[in-house]
């Protein structure tokens, strides 16, 4: 048996610790909180299960459509993934030759960089944000002419940063290739691009969403992009046949369309955020403003962030830390419930 020479040496996506006990307060991955609408729990009570002898809608076409109405857009300009991971693997393949490049900020979603090692690309990292001091940002042009898809987290991940759409808008005017605005925590933050994928002028934009965090439908692996028919095609030709089954079709249409229960939950989470936000800032953090369902925070000066890591994972508290000089003086944080927030805020009180 032979394994290609690039995949032999690939370091792959390490995905957020899973812990099984329920003792745990997971604030690791980014999941919700709070369970998903009311709406999913019917549409499982009452699903028929005579349905799963058939093939799905390859097309998905009411979940399609109920997206392409909410965003004043057709469904020829819109496509739906089993997760937005999916989408991206599928953006690396469709739009990228091999002698081409995939770009992306840095810090960002680690899983960009191993899509370009899976393609056995390039992948050029531009600085990005108050994080790492950094000199280059979006408003600058990408420096390797051969780039062909760039991915743009906003607000981005780790940081929670919020990059002005205008300055989206200009960035992708000059990019030559296709800009892929991931949009996976924007319905927590000010605003969105979605206008850029919808607009009839636009020719090299899409905007990707999740279910995996508002919805708080992580477990389902639902996510869709938006943008220009001939890019929406593309992924079409060279997706899996029935690539999102037909329980995951109908509970995402059921979470989608209950837009007041969202609206609550996303509320909430936002709340919680701001407060505890504070609350790291008076005990000496550094917080760089979110606009996601995290912060990215560096502890007080004195204060290892790997130490504070260990010490709340021993407490049983599960945070995210990323090695590394532009991310390992700071964790990342998933805002969980006020409870669960207050057990994490405690458990710093005792480690100091």
């Amino acid at each position: 048996m032979r394994i290609a020479r690039h995949i032999q040496s690939l370091e792959g996506y390490v995905p957020g610790e899973q812990p099984k006990s329920k003792s745990v307060v997971k604030l690791n991955t980014n999941e919700n909180p709070y369970p998903p609408s009311p709406k999913c729990a019917e549409v499982l009570k009452s699903f028929d299960l005579d349905n799963l002898r058939r093939y799905p809608d390859p097309n998905y076409s009411e979940l399609a459509l109920e997206i392409a109405k909410r965003f004043g857009t057709t469904p020829d300009r819109v496509f739906v993934g089993n997760g937005s991971d999916e989408v991206l693997s599928l953006c690396a393949r469709a739009f990228v030759e091999n002698d081409e490049s995939i770009g992306s900020l840095d810090p960002s979603y680690s899983l960009y960089k191993t899509l370009a090692a899976i393609r056995d690309v390039k992948w050029m990292g531009m600085r990005s944000g108050r994080a790492c001091d950094a000199e280059t940002d979006i408003r600058r042009p990408i420096i390797d002419a051969r780039t062909s898809l760039f991915l743009l987290t906003n607000p981005n991940a780790p940081t929670g940063e919020f990059r002005e759409i205008e300055d989206i808008a200009a960035f992708a005017r000059r990019f030559k290739g296709v800009v892929l605005v991931d949009e996976a925590y924007a319905d927590f933050a000010r605003g969105n691009c979605m206008s850029l994928a919808t607009a009839p002028t636009n020719r090299n934009v899409l905007v990707m969403r999740t279910f995996s965090k508002s919805y708080s439908l992580a477990g389902l692996r639902v996510g869709f992009c938006v943008g220009p028919r001939d890019l929406i095609e593309a992924l079409y030709k060279i997706k899996d046949s029935y690539n999102v089954d037909a329980v995951a079709q109908r509970v995402a249409l059921a979470a989608f369309k209950d837009r007041v229960y969202h609206r609550k939950t996303v509320a909430t989470v936002v709340k919680t955020r701001k407060a505890f936000a504070k609350a790291l800032l008076k005990r000496g953090w550094d917080v760089i403003p979110s606009e996601a369902n995290f912060v990215f925070a560096k502890p007080p000066e004195g204060t290892k962030a790997s130490d504070v890591f260990a010490y709340l994972k021993s407490q049983n508290v599960f945070v995210r830390y990323f090695p590394g000089p532009l991310t390992g003086d700071r964790l990342r944080i998933t805002i969980g419930t006020d409870e669960e927030m207050k057990k994490l805020l405690d458990a710093l009180d005792r480690m100091n």
